[in-house]
């Protein structure tokens, strides 16, 4: 039998566990998001980690909702989210988890200064996914501000950190990320609808069903996201700039998927899932960055 080489511990081993804490992070948003993880790329340090660090724990709360193991059903979903949030909760205090994803969240949370109020609605609406299939508009504006609006104020607080004035501009812009996130999360149930229908079983706009969608309905949520987007560009050239490139690239190529969604059939839009392919997402993505933003100097 041979032994591993004996290798000395790191010089800091917290240092080392935080580091590969984020590594995991980063890991998350490479294998799940194209669009997200173009535009994230573009962020300077350290803002870019808190991104990623709370893109991480989102996506693993998704996950646990909508991929189960085999055999699993609702109450053993919610049974792993109740743990994952008070693996959050616990380590929002202490600043340290077992869980590599939960560990670099905390503490982005913790660096970035917020906790609960965020995280609390967040993860309420993951647990309506296991009971609502029909969502009513009251139940629709309560779960995209928790699931998409709330992770667009965690981002702006990553976005501010170590900025002059944060609290007065964390209000300033406030709505402005609230659409953004909310923007994003409508082009995406639109884009999935058939999915969403077909193997999950969820209706997510008020009154829309995937098998009759009508152009004039299609027409009637674009509308919406667009009017999200628009109130969304207001608030980008008033952030830092270290952050606002990507912000920029994340709205475009969202704003494409909203194009191109505008210009498919609502018939096919029930059928299958529109996509903006990858030569046009690096195309959209450097008119952007070609594009001066106002505010730029």
């Amino acid at each position: 039998m041979t032994m591993a080489p004996h290798r000395p511990p790191p010089a800091d081993p917290a240092g080392a566990y935080d580091d590969l804490a984020r590594a995991s992070a980063a890991l998350v948003i490479r294998r799940y998001s194209s669009s997200f993880g173009l535009a994230s790329r573009l962020l300077a340090q350290p803002v870019r980690g808190h991104v990623q660090n709370v893109y991480a724990l989102v996506r693993v709360a998704d996950e646990l909702v909508d991929a189960p193991r085999p055999g699993a059903g609702p109450d053993e979903q919610r049974a792993l989210l109740d743990e994952l949030e008070a693996d959050l909760l616990r380590a929002l205090e202490t600043g340290q988890s077992a869980n590599l994803v939960v560990h670099a969240f905390a503490g982005t949370a913790r660096a970035c200064g917020f906790g609960a109020e965020l995280t609390a609605p967040f993860f309420a609406s993951m647990r309506t996914d296991l009971d609502v299939t029909v969502h009513d508009r009251e139940s629709f504006d309560r779960y995209v501000y928790g699931s998409a609006e709330v992770v667009g104020l965690m981002c702006l607080r990553a976005f501010l950190a170590d900025q002059p004035y944060a609290e007065t501009a964390y209000v300033q812009l406030t709505p402005g990320a609230r659409a953004l996130g909310a923007a994003f999360q409508k082009v995406n149930f639109l884009r999935d609808l058939a999915e969403d229908t077909d193997l999950l079983g969820r209706r997510y706009f008020p009154g829309v069903d995937a098998a009759r969608l009508t152009d004039a309905q299609r027409d009637e949520l674009l509308d919406d996201i667009e009017a999200d987007l628009r109130v969304a560009q207001t608030a980008i050239a008033a952030l830092p700039g270290g952050s606002r490139r990507a912000v920029q690239v994340a709205h475009a190529l969202f704003a494409e998927l909203a194009r191109r969604l505008r210009a498919t059939p609502a018939a096919e839009i029930s059928r299958r899932r529109v996509r903006v392919p990858g030569p046009a997402k690096a195309l959209v993505a450097a008119r952007s960055l070609l594009t001066r933003p106002e505010g730029d100097a």
